[in-house]
């Protein structure tokens, strides 16, 4: 039986920001099971790493700007700007979504590891994502 819920995210600056305390707020993750997150948006990612240390989200985000960069020659798609197809790019190079198992309402997440939503426009508003439920 799976269970589908919208999480709406306020609005982050760009950069790698951890969302695991807003993706456990209101799910009623009771039980066992997999909670499968999926993003609705073509220029943000989600992605689990570490979430002990934050230099590892700057250093993400300069490693993915260094890959992807800005402004580079013959992009057709730049009507909404130079960080737009770039946006587009790093997302599908991350992926729009995560699977993680639970039990008795925890993530079974490892010790160092967290969710991250990946912000890679300039300028946005609120993201939404839909979890879906698993038992």
């Amino acid at each position: 039986m799976a269970e589908h819920f919208a999480i709406e995210l306020p609005p982050f600056p760009r950069g790698i920001h951890l969302i695991t305390n807003h993706v456990r707020k209101d799910l009623p993750l009771n039980g066992d099971g997999v909670l499968h997150l999926f993003i609705q948006h073509t220029s943000a990612a989600l992605t689990i790493n570490e979430n002990a240390d934050p230099d590892v989200r700057h250093d993400m985000e300069l490693m993915m700007d260094r890959i992807v960069p800005e402004n580079q020659q013959g992009l057709l798609h730049t009507y909404e700007g130079p960080d737009d197809m770039p946006a587009h790019t790093k997302s599908s190079l991350f992926g729009s979504s995560v699977s993680i198992p639970f039990s008795e309402g925890n993530l079974l997440l490892g010790t160092w590891q967290g969710i991250y939503l990946c912000e890679f426009r300039n300028s946005t508003g609120r993201r939404r994502m839909i979890a879906t439920v698993m038992r």
